[in-house]
Formats: structure tokens, sequence, C-alpha cells
């Protein structure tokens, strides 16, 4: 049994226009890590259609912030936010970012099975990794310290360049703050479709950028 109908409704209600072919792909990566899960233990998410709104949609509400050609997913784990976004943003180049062997083998299965060409999947710790070129945007669900973020995956990105970080409650009473030269720019509240928990986009950039 598929989501088509489930994962298109959601896309609609965020303002995503998405064809017959990305549906039916992000479709077949539910299908792919629901069957991986039960090995692998990649999710805490067991049921696959808690997947559609707790990943793919999650995942979704951030193509909008997307800036530039180049896009790093930091700490990618089971492709998220990565997957469902270069599955919505074909004209982009996705880097998936993970330490952990089990988790890049399903990422390396998922690029294959998926057909996804411009999708990379690397094995190493974010804080260690040198790209060559670097990223326009490197996003995360990943870090629950907004410093943390910034302090391991801010040498990824080009001047000019921005950090998206998908956070649940924000608490403005504590904020935290990036620093080490970078600043929140934009706090934009989600609004996901099945998803009755607060979600929050924080778009970091530099101080200074050149």
């Amino acid at each position: 049994m598929g989501f088509d109908t489930q994962i298109a409704d959601g896309l609609g209600a965020l303002g995503i226009r998405a064809s017959v072919d990305q549906i039916s792909r992000l479709d077949a990566y539910i299908l792919l890590l629901a069957r991986w899960n039960k090995v692998y233990n990649l999710t805490a998410v067991r049921a696959a259609r808690d997947m559609v709104s707790r990943h793919i949609l999650d995942s979704a509400s951030a193509s909008h912030a997307l800036d530039g050609h180049r896009i790093a997913d930091v700490g990618s784990g089971a492709g998220l936010p990565g997957i469902p976004l270069a599955i919505l943003n074909p004209d982009r180049a996705f880097v998936l970012i993970d330490a952990s062997a089990k988790r890049t083998r399903f990422l390396e299965q998922a690029r294959i099975e998926l057909a996804l060409p411009q999708v990379t999947v690397v094995r190493q710790r974010v804080e260690a990794y040198r790209p060559r070129d670097l990223f326009t945007t490197a996003v995360s669900r990943a870090f629950s310290s907004t410093r943390d973020f910034v302090d391991n995956a801010g040498h990824l990105v080009a001047p000019n360049g921005r950090l998206l970080a998908m956070k649940g409650r924000v608490h403005s009473e504590r904020p935290d703050t990036p620093g080490n030269g970078w600043r929140v720019e934009t706090t934009e509240r989600l609004n996901v479709p099945g998803i009755e928990g607060v979600r929050h986009l924080l778009i970091i950039v530099s101080d200074s950028p050149n």
C-alpha cells in the first residue's frame, strides 16, 4: 500500500507543487525506509504512514529556504531532510553527510533505487569534512543546539551562504544564539500537516558575509 494521496495532499497544504513522479519517489522512499528500519533501526518512527508527516512533509517544509545550487544535509541519518528535498529539487546538488556505516549504506541504496544522480553520500564526521567546493546552504535536523550546528558545520558554507536549523520549540526566554560569527536572520514557525508539535526553521547567516 502506498501513500501517494497523503503525500500529495500534504505537499499541497505546504504550497509545494510536485509531479506525479516526485510523489511516487517520495512514496518509494517511505517504503524503502520502513523496510530497512525493521533491521537497522534508522528512525524511531515505526509506522510507514506516520513517516509521511514526520519525515516527508517535515523535511519538505524547508524547501522554500534553500539557496543556491550546492546543498549539504548535515547529520543526514536516514536521509532527512536531504532525500525528500533532493526529490523535490532535482536541479540542485545534494551531499548527505553522516558518520555511521549502516546509515550511509542505506543512503547509498536509496540514492540508487530512487534514481537520484544529483545526490552524493559522504561517510565522515561533519567537523572533519573538508569539501573541495563549499556549499550555498547547509541544513540539518540533527542538532539540538544551534551553537553546535554552527560550530560543526559553519566551515562547509561559502560566503553569503546560509545554515538552516530545523528545530522544535524555540524558547524566546532562553535564546539559542549561534555565536562564532553567525546570527539568526529569521525564525520561521512551520505548520506541517499531520504534526501537532511546534516546528521552527532558523535561517542563520554570517555576521560579515563577503
